[in-house]
């Protein structure tokens, strides 16, 4: 009987060069397409939102609050807890402005199969050439921007959902050393 260990630290994180690649070829195979999956959207609100792609199209426009510019998340993921673990989540900048960008036709704002979305992701992936990135990598990549612009971890934990800080330090966080030369001294 084999016993399941620990799985390794996933440290990748999308360059920006990948990231850019990957918006050319998801917009040419949103053209190509009749279901219309906005990919390059998606990109980007997950990587902005630091949400799992189960989350971006489970979030619905009744639990939107454009006041407050926040989102509830029904169900996030809990290793304690698989139901009603819904979470009030800020949508931050540009990630607000997605959603308010999407048409309201349903009660789902991303009204698409996260399956679907993640398979895409794959094959653009494969078809350019980038190798190792995993749909969920942009979350990671999502958490590093907000650390590197500053916010706290309690912030970072607010829009990640992270209930324990230890794990969204040192899964979620891959900091672009030469992204130092930004910051004021």
């Amino acid at each position: 009987m084999k016993l399941i260990g620990k799985s390794e630290k996933r440290t990748r994180r999308p360059t920006t060069d990948e990231i850019d690649l990957l918006k050319e070829a998801l917009e040419e195979r949103e053209q190509r397409r009749e279901n219309k999956i906005p990919y390059s959207v998606l990109l980007d609100f997950s990587i902005l939102s630091c949400m799992r792609v189960s989350e971006v199209c489970g979030i619905r426009w009744e639990d939107l609050n454009e006041e407050l510019r926040t989102v509830i998340v029904r169900d996030r993921k809990d290793p304690r807890k698989k139901e009603g673990n819904h979470m009030v989540v800020p949508l931050l900048g540009e990630a607000f402005d997605i959603v308010m960008r999407q048409e309201r036709k349903g009660e789902l704002i991303f009204p698409y199969n996260p399956r679907s979305v993640g398979r895409g992701f794959v094959e653009v992936c494969q078809k350019v050439g980038i190798d190792n990135l995993r749909y969920h990598d942009l979350r990671r990549e999502g958490a590093s921007r907000l650390f590197e612009k500053g916010f706290t971890i309690e912030e970072v934990a607010q829009v990640t959902g992270h209930r324990n800080l230890n794990t969204l330090w040192q899964v979620y966080t891959q900091l672009f050393p030469h992204k130092l030369h930004d910051r004021k001294i």
